[in-house]
């Protein structure tokens, strides 16, 4: 594994306020992804990768969450296995160790890939950038990725909820956390 860089990942899923509408699915309708050189702290790559849902639409409430409207997706959006598909070869993700804030998209990543049957794109180094701050900080208990860069005196930089933004704002932390843990 290559410690020089990690891959930072977020998701954006299909969500409703309430349940799940009969027939729907939480699915990645959005994967942010940014590359971090540890040794300079700098984001070398960057890129939120959208993608169509298969057995659900966005709803009103995802798209005031995240802005991400099923326009969009339908215009700009691929299959999840071609981002999947750009995860391995653009990105080699399989040979980087690679995080997110939380287990979320850890979780949601490996269901998403076994519900359709298709190879997982990312290695199996993960690191939890919510429970590393909470260590590194001394914290109690765990706090969100608005809270961590609020602590930190970080600005949130871009749309909260929208992939590659929080991705960048994760990378933020998680650079911090290295560079600060004993």
């Amino acid at each position: 594994m290559n410690k020089d860089q990690i891959i930072i990942i977020d998701l954006e899923a299909t969500c409703w306020n309430g349940k799940v509408p009969t027939g729907q699915v939480n699915e990645i309708i959005e994967i942010g992804i940014c590359v971090l050189n540890t040794n300079t702290s700098v984001i070398t790559r960057q890129k939120g990768i959208l993608i169509q849902p298969e057995r659900s639409t966005v709803s009103t409430f995802c798209t005031e969450l995240t802005t991400i409207t099923q326009e969009l997706l339908d215009k700009e959006g691929v299959s999840f296995k071609e981002a999947c598909t750009q995860l391995r070869e653009e990105y080699h993700a399989h040979h980087y160790t690679w995080a997110s804030y939380g287990a979320y998209d850890l979780n949601m990543m490996k269901k998403q890939c076994k519900m359709r049957g298709m190879e997982y794109p990312l290695a199996q180094n993960h690191i939890n950038v919510k429970t590393l701050f909470s260590e590194v900080k001394g914290l109690k208990g765990k706090v969100g990725m608005k809270g961590a860069l609020g602590i930190l005196n970080f600005p949130l930089e871009g749309t909260h909820h929208r992939g590659v933004d929080d991705a960048n704002n994760i990378a933020k932390i998680l650079d911090w956390c290295l560079k600060n843990q004993e």
